[in-house]
């Protein structure tokens, strides 16, 4: 995200060329969104027992990202989702092209722009402002940051929600459990209709932009005066339902950090300082931040602070959940594998009365996916290959018909969650003490 766009005073260009983006409200403009040869293919191996690699060329893949771009809500977000880490699905092309959807998308043309700043904020709006610069600093799935000052002298951030998107959500929803069914998404006999039932719920709380107000709130009293992380103030005056006014933070996505004009020591230390946080949310706050795109993290190098973005998929956590959650984590680090039963069978991840061998199986891929909370010392994500022994382990459960039972929806984002702090580590290729500081949080 570039933090120092040029400044364009409040001056609206007269005449801009631009085109409407269009929401992929139809199946068919959805299936030609996605339905890029190979994107599926996530089954096969390559000789050597490999993991697969989708192989879709630049160009192919420059098409794929650049619908997604122009689409919103719920296909943006699967879209963003795929991105995370795609060395370990794409080519090496590939992926550096996908991650760009975690800070690009199709901003909307300016005349749309000014009918929202009037519609949410009256005519005359600009009065409000000194400086507004209508280059967007960013554009997502669900709306777009711009840099402001107000007359008193506040520098924000506003983020703008797209027009459209809160009435696309549920036909978005619709189109991806069409696509579910139709590519075998889901083991058979496995009803993922509650869990999307979740994920349409979630995206309306994301597009409700005094929700996540509330919820950004609440989640700096949590983490208080904390030295190594900075949330930016939300704006009450200025924050609607469709715009969100915050403090404008300085920074760069955290998983640059992993290029080579970084030190290994700021990778680690910034891999332990969200994971710690991950583990915080989870057992001390009760309250979890679970959208994984790495762009909602900012590095600060000036102040080595972390910047803390986009609250709109803050969830609170049921204390009951929070206590099976505490129980797996527990039992997997002591090896308690009939704790780790008892917490996988009130967590939904396998039924009281599912045969012992298919029981075995899932907690023999649950030890296997905990693996970093039980290594002494500091686990090295960089040289670790978990992430292919749990794919390779997971694929074969997959097709075993193992999957008999499903876990409550609300753990789809605390999954969410917990997969994208892996992958930042990895990403990042740090080194973190992980079982002391799960020990420290259980």
């Amino acid at each position: 995200m570039s933090q120092h766009p040029e400044s364009r005073g409040l001056a609206v260009p007269s005449r801009r060329l631009s085109r409407l983006w269009h929401l992929g409200r139809a199946t068919g403009d959805l299936a030609a969104g996605i339905g890029v040869k190979g994107l599926i293919d996530l089954a096969r191996t390559r000789a050597g027992g490999q993991p697969a690699r989708i192989q879709l060329s630049p160009e192919h893949t420059r098409r794929f990202t650049d619908r997604l771009a122009r689409m919103r809500g719920a296909v943006m977000k699967m879209g963003q989702l795929m991105s995370m880490d795609g060395s370990d699905i794409f080519t090496p092309e590939a992926a550096e092209i996908m991650s760009t959807l975690r800070e690009r998308a199709e901003p909307m043309p300016l005349s749309q722009l000014s009918r929202v700043l009037e519609t949410e904020y009256g005519a005359g709006w600009d009065k409000r402002f000194k400086r507004f610069e209508f280059t967007p600093i960013a554009a997502a799935s669900i709306g777009q940051v711009h840099r402001a000052e107000t007359r008193d002298g506040r520098r924000l951030a506003l983020k703008i929600q797209f027009p459209g998107v809160r009435e696309s959500i549920d036909s978005d929803i619709a189109n991806l459990a069409m696509l579910g069914r139709s590519f075998g998404m889901a083991p058979k006999g496995l009803d993922i209709a509650p869990f999307l039932e979740e994920a349409r719920r979630q995206l309306h709380r994301e597009a409700d932009y005094d929700a996540e107000a509330e919820a950004l709130e609440s989640y700096r009293v949590w983490v208080g005066d904390d030295p190594d992380f900075h949330i930016p103030a939300v704006h009450r005056d200025l924050t609607t339902r469709n715009i969100l006014a915050m403090d404008f933070a300085e920074g760069v996505p955290v998983d640059r950090l992993a290029g080579p004009e970084y030190r290994r020591a700021e990778r680690d230390r910034a891999a332990t300082l969200l994971m710690r946080l991950t583990l915080r949310e989870l057992f001390e706050f009760g309250l979890v931040q679970t959208d994984p795109n790495f762009g909602n993290y900012l590095y600060d190098a000036a102040s080595g602070r972390i910047v803390l973005l986009d609250f709109g998929a803050t969830k609170p956590v049921a204390p009951e959940l929070v206590e099976q959650y505490r129980r797996l984590a527990a039992s997997a680090i002591s090896g308690d594998r009939a704790g780790m039963r008892a917490a996988s069978v009130a967590l939904g991840y396998v039924g009281a009365d599912d045969p012992d061998e298919h029981v075995e199986a899932m907690m023999d891929l649950l030890e296997l996916a905990s693996e970093p909370l039980r290594h002494p010392g500091h686990y090295d994500f960089g040289l670790s290959d978990l992430f292919e022994r749990v794919y390779h382990r997971g694929r074969a459960l997959f097709h075993s018909g193992v999957f008999s039972t499903a876990p409550a929806p609300e753990t789809l984002f605390l999954h969410r969650k917990f997969m994208g702090s892996f992958m930042l580590s990895r990403r990042l290729r740090a080194r973190v003490e992980l079982c002391e500081m799960a020990r420290a949080c259980l």
